[in-house]
Order: structure tokens, then C-alpha cells, then sequence
């Protein structure tokens, strides 16, 4: 499997409160938009995997969603985030 239980504590470490807070908004974005990087890297290899696209599709919907409750919920940490990993402007 690409991602091994190494790089999910370390995107933790660096993106959440420590490699235990797997739960908050921040960590889970940073490991769906990691999980996106990579899938759309090997959607560029293979074009025709159709069931690796549905699931990209899926995780741009959840990491949306998380990223739309912080906008609502702490417009700060929302926009720590989007600083942190460059997923805007």
C-alpha cells in the first residue's frame, strides 16, 4: 500500500496537534490532500481507471466538506490551513 502507517503519523505530526490527533479537521485535510496528490499522479499514468477517478472524485468531496465546516465553524484555522498546504490563492 502507498501509504504506510510512517506517513500517516508524520503528516499528523506536521499538520496536526501531535502524531495522536488523528481526528481533527486540519490532519484529515492534510491526509486527503496528500491521498489526492496521489491518486491524480497515477491517474495521469492510467487514464483509463475509472474506479481510482471515482474515488479521487470522492475524497475532493469530503476534503470540501471539512474545508467548508472550518470556513464556517473558525475562519482562522481555516485559513491557516489553506496557507499551509497552497490549496488557494
Amino acid at each position: 500500500m502507498y501509504l504506510q502507517k510512517e506517513k500517516k503519523q508524520e503528516i499528523f505530526k506536521k499538520y496536526g496537534k501531535s502524531e495522536n490527533d488523528t481526528g481533527s479537521s486540519e490532519a484529515q485535510i492534510a491526509l486527503f490532500t496528500y491521498r489526492i496528490n496521489h491518486l491524480t499522479e497515477h491517474i495521469k499514468k492510467n487514464h483509463k481507471d475509472f474506479v481510482t477517478t471515482r474515488s479521487l472524485t470522492q475524497l475532493v468531496g469530503k476534503r470540501r466538506a471539512l474545508l467548508k465546516y472550518l470556513h464556517k465553524n473558525d475562519i482562522e484555522r481555516y485559513r491557516s490551513i489553506i496557507k499551509v498546504l497552497g490549496l488557494r490563492k
